[in-house]
C-alpha cells in the first residue's frame, strides 16, 4: 500500500494500492484521510479497479472551488507518481 501526502486540500493523505492484472496497472483500495467524507468515499469506489492510467487522465486537473487542486486531483498526481 502507498501512502500520498496531499498539499492543498482537507485531506490530509490517500493511501491506495496499485496492482497488475494481464499486464495493466489498477488501482484499489483507495481510503482519503480526512476531506469531504462522502465525496472521498464516492471518488474512492469510482476508481476500484480501474486502469492506473484512466484515473490519472480522468482526474488530473480538477480544481476544488478557488484552489488550484483537489482529492481527486491529488489521487492522480499520487498514481502518476508511482507510474
Amino acid at each position: 500500500m502507498y501512502e500520498y501526502a496531499t498539499t492543498g486540500t482537507c485531506s490530509r493523505a490517500i493511501q491506495y494500492d496499485i496492482y497488475e492484472e494481464d499486464g495493466v496497472k489498477r488501482v484499489r483500495n483507495v481510503k482519503f484521510v480526512g476531506g469531504c467524507a462522502g465525496n472521498t468515499q464516492g471518488v474512492a469506489k469510482l476508481v476500484e479497479g480501474m486502469r492506473a492510467d484512466e484515473v490519472v487522465s480522468r482526474l488530473k486537473g480538477i480544481k476544488c472551488g478557488f484552489k488550484p487542486t483537489s482529492c481527486p486531483d491529488q489521487l492522480a498526481r499520487a498514481i502518476e507518481a508511482q507510474l
